[in-house]
């Protein structure tokens, strides 16, 4: 299973003096107890999933990070691998390794690349409870963009549904908030996170990348995050899409600006602390007449 073995079965296939040398050869390293792996995969998030249910046995599932990084998020950076037992399950975590206990409907689980792994609706109704909140909002948005664009709304209704049907209660309040927010049109983490920093800071929810179009209907720009009736914009400028770019950046404000919107940039630094952006957007709305509620 992607390069992952279950000691035992790998004795008894070609014994342990053969076991033994492989090992001694840096062609195979053990992973945790019990659970071997091919020395050239060890980092590799199929091969340590592999290994966590050889080593939990067949009921077990792949949950959480691992389950989402499965399914194609890249959302939540998070290097440990995590599995899902049924109740009553034994074996705990240990490092590198998460453990979760949970109820385990077989309409929950799937197989991607040969491997069990919770469904989209289950996956993400538990990440929304139980994730950081920038994570879970920033997964929620990758899940729906994978979805066809007149299939988002089927989803969502279906992680809501999974959201009042949860028998652990807690986290479903932020969960339910959270699932309202994503829109399935952010194109990277950082513009979810910067969608739900704003959101916190008391500001409405603004339109997710949304069009600035010439009169004859060609797109001229895509913003980041818009509030289009008060015509206020904000740019979030990541250094790995922007470096380089500072002059085609700047152009683009000022055209703004001419077409009468207020422009606001953030940072990766306002991503840490959000005194600095809440006082550019509060200016912006005053220009505009409007009052934020505290």
């Amino acid at each position: 299973m992607h390069g992952a073995y279950l000691q035992r079965a790998l004795v008894a296939r070609i014994g342990r003096y053969g076991v033994d040398a492989e090992l001694r050869s840096g062609r195979l390293c053990r992973l945790w107890s019990g659970v071997l792996v091919d020395a050239d995969r060890v980092l590799d998030v199929a091969t340590r999933a592999a290994a966590a249910l050889l080593l939990h046995g067949e009921r077990s599932v792949l949950s959480g990070p691992t389950a989402a990084w499965l399914h194609g998020c890249t959302a939540i950076q998070a290097p440990d691998t995590h599995v899902l037992v049924p109740y009553g399950h034994c074996l705990r975590s240990r490092p590198g390794l998460c453990v979760h206990n949970g109820p385990l409907p077989r309409d929950d689980v799937l197989e991607l690349s040969g491997l069990p792994v919770l469904a989209v609706e289950r996956l993400l109704g538990d990440l929304l409870c139980t994730a950081r909140p920038r994570d879970a909002l920033a997964t929620a948005d990758q899940l729906l963009a994978a979805q066809p664009a007149d299939r988002r709304e089927q989803l969502r209704a279906r992680v809501a549904q999974r959201l009042a049907d949860r028998r652990d209660q807690r986290g479903t309040r932020r969960g339910m908030r959270l699932l309202g927010l994503a829109t399935g049109r952010a194109e990277s983490p950082p513009e979810s996170w910067m969608l739900l920093e704003v959101v916190d800071l008391g500001f409405p929810p603004p339109e997710v990348n949304w069009s600035v179009c010439a009169p004859d209907g060609t797109e001229l720009y895509r913003l980041d995050l818009a509030w289009p009736d008060l015509r206020i914009v904000l740019e979030y400028d990541g250094y790995a899409v922007h470096a380089g770019r500072e002059a085609e950046d700047a152009h683009r404000a000022a055209d703004l600006r001419r077409r009468g919107w207020v422009v606001v940039t953030a940072s990766v630094d306002d991503l840490r602390d959000g005194r600095r952006l809440e006082d550019r957007l509060a200016t912006a709305f005053q220009q505009r007449g409007y009052r934020r509620t505290p």
